[in-house]
């Protein structure tokens, strides 16, 4: 495999990569090898108890696209936007739908009621549901907060009250996250005797390792100032604003070329998890192959002649 292969692999990998996962749709449980930016890794897909109660499912979440953006609203405010399972399957399956498709630019996930989501649901938790249906619920949300970093197209989180445990993981897992001054963040499942251990891996990520652990160890929430402070999130706006702004954040990204985000996001998580030397090495081969692209040319030739690009969006070479 030469290096432009190797390379355009994370990208090109993301189509065959939705195909399984509408495969899997259309079955009961499925075992597939998933390919992320870091390289082949298995991964377990169970439709769980949403694929056979769609009509349910859809109400768990709101799902509109206009100019290439679209909106995903958590839309269970009466159990505080709780990450059920089914709520998961919903979130997923929104974030799936016509993936591939040059019309989806960017994703914003935002949510109904004071609270963006208050983690998983705790009466899905006891042992009266059995181990089967604990483990399910887990790889479901480990599965999602991977899709989110795997997706083609940058994932904004818009966030307007409270996130805590999964729902804080869930704007960790994000690309962007803006959230309005009244917001607040935590990871409080210490104190029910159940430590944050999967938010942790995301959160851990976003927030310094101290900083973190203080959250994991009392699980007293943080303002939205000191998310942004610390890095948890991108922005922090007037209530007022907070629409305003994260369009304003969205149209921007839809002005770049999707092929070219594809493989920025791509390879930004894909250097991250290696040390500085590789890391210059992945991206410096990616910055030769990403001028070979057609929508790298274009970029160029636009920047000489003074004009405005006209994007393809597609991955293919320019001399081909």
């Amino acid at each position: 495999m030469n290096s432009w292969d190797s390379t355009m692999g994370s990208v090109a990998a993301a189509g065959r990569y939705f195909r399984k996962l509408r495969e899997f749709a259309r079955s009961s449980v499925r075992l597939f090898q998933g390919r992320d930016t870091t390289g082949w890794l298995p991964s377990i897909y169970t439709p769980g108890r949403c694929a056979s109660e769609t009509a349910q499912c859809d109400k768990l979440t709101a799902r509109t696209q206009k100019n290439g953006i679209r909106s995903i609203v958590l839309n269970n405010p009466q159990k505080r936007n709780a990450l059920s399972l089914a709520m998961l399957e919903s979130l997923r399956r929104d974030l799936l739908h016509d993936a591939e498709s040059n019309d989806l630019r960017v994703i914003v996930i935002s949510a109904e009621g004071p609270v963006f989501s208050s983690g998983h649901n705790l009466k899905e938790l006891t042992s009266a549901e059995g181990w089967d249906h604990h483990a399910e619920v887990f790889a479901v949300c480990t599965d999602v907060m991977n899709l989110i970093q795997d997706m083609p197209v940058p994932v904004i989180a818009k966030v307007n009250g409270l996130a805590t445990a999964a729902g804080c993981q869930l704007v960790a897992s994000c690309d962007i996250a803006v959230a309005s001054e009244k917001s607040r963040f935590a990871t409080p499942g210490v104190n029910v005797g159940l430590f944050c251990s999967t938010p942790a891996v995301a959160v851990g990520r976003s927030l310094p390792r101290k900083v973190a652990l203080e959250m994991l160890f009392t699980g007293e929430p943080i303002s939205a100032h000191d998310a942004l402070l610390h890095g948890l999130v991108s922005r922090v706006v007037p209530e007022d604003k907070l629409d305003e702004v994260t369009m304003k954040i969205a149209n921007k990204i839809c002005e770049a070329s999707r092929s070219v985000i594809a493989l920025g996001k791509a390879t930004f998580y894909k250097q991250m998890a290696h040390n500085r030397n590789e890391a210059y090495q992945i991206a410096a081969q990616v910055m030769v192959d990403n001028l070979a692209l057609r929508d790298g040319q274009e970029g160029i030739q636009s920047f000489i002649q003074k004009r405005k690009p006209v994007w393809t969006h597609c991955t293919e070479r320019a001399h081909e």
